[in-house]
């Protein structure tokens, strides 16, 4: 039987620790026997979680038999690990223990130093501080999760279970792991290479910034073909000066911005109706559709009718743009 030690910090996010355990305890094997033997562990008997306190039955020396550590993520995981957990984690992988992080888990890994040199992931809000705090570590916030053999690390909450189904199809094999799935309600398909879905903001101007009134026209105005030179005119500077006061305000130049307010308009029009992907791509501002796709591509990570399909709202109908927006950021 293989055994999985859900290593339990302080702070722990519940989500964070219920999903490998749900996952891996719904695996069957054809003989209806469960292949995964599942520990909570934590280097003290009793931990907070949300709302609730919990009760670890196993300490950290459960690590050392260990075939599978999993590390949930903790609300802050910028805190430094307690006495004898890297110790104990570094141990068990010298011995060959696989090893994966759910979440901002990914802190706990690397903080290890397991994760040097190594690809790795995290929920896509916490990536630029997980490459600021760890730069040996090459973070990847548009994955699902990383695999890279003895080390895995995963992005959000559905992430985590995703993550977890590929370590049981390849502890057992498919059927196993579509099992499995089904139980949990999930997709088996879904690879970790697949893009998370990310709510991608404009860069915002500070406020009162100055220019506030022409960024207001350039969303309201997203679907014309503007160039540097149509927008410059309109607030009656030059292209240079433009570009200037744009990336001191925004962090960006006038025509990534804009770029930026037509894929969100396509967001919302994909979410919200019915419309072909041709016509959202006019209406939206793009040259064409194959323009809107390849842009749409780039900055979202997934084509513009797999959006439409993981986003759509239910039961929405074309009404003229006049249906509420439902825009999600998934927490994967």
């Amino acid at each position: 039987m293989h055994t999985v030690a859900v290593l339990a910090l302080d702070q722990v996010i519940p989500f964070d620790l219920s999903a490998p355990i749900d996952t891996f305890t719904w695996a069957r094997l054809p003989d209806g026997r469960t292949p995964y033997r599942i520990r909570v562990c934590s280097p003290t008997p009793e931990v907070t979680a949300g709302h609730f306190a919990l009760r670890a039955p196993h300490g950290l020396d459960a690590l050392a038999d260990a075939d599978t550590i999993i590390l949930p993520g903790t609300a802050d995981p910028t805190v430094p690990l307690p006495p004898g957990v890297a110790q104990a984690v570094c141990e068990a992988a010298a011995t060959g223990t696989r090893i994966a992080s759910i979440c901002v888990g990914a802190f706990i890994f690397a903080a290890t130093g397991l994760l040097d040199g190594q690809r790795a992931t995290t929920h896509w809000i916490a990536a630029a501080d997980l490459s600021a705090m760890y730069p040996k570590v090459t973070v990847d916030p548009n994955v699902l999760y990383v695999d890279n053999g003895q080390f895995l690390t995963s992005a959000g909450a559905s992430a985590a279970m995703d993550m977890c189904l590929h370590m049981i199809r390849n502890d057992y094999g498919s059927a196993v792991a579509a099992h499995a799935a089904r139980m949990s309600v999930m997709p088996l398909e879904r690879e970790g290479g697949q893009a998370q879905f990310i709510l991608h903001p404009q860069p915002p101007a500070p406020a009162g910034a100055t220019l506030e009134p022409l960024l207001h026209w350039m969303e309201e105005n997203a679907e014309r073909d503007l160039t540097l030179d149509d927008i410059a005119a309109h607030a009656g500077t030059s292209a240079r000066t433009l570009n200037r006061r744009f990336r001191e305000q925004t962090g960006t130049t006038p025509l990534q911005w804009l770029h930026r307010a037509r894929v969100r308009r396509a967001q919302h029009l994909l979410e919200n109706t019915d419309r072909a992907v041709e016509h959202i791509a006019h209406q939206a501002g793009f040259g064409s559709s194959t323009a809107f796709r390849d842009r749409f591509k780039r900055v979202v990570g997934i084509s513009p009718q797999a959006y439409r399909r993981a986003f759509r709202t239910r039961g929405a109908a074309d009404r003229g743009g006049a249906t509420r927006t439902s825009r999600k950021t998934v927490d994967q």
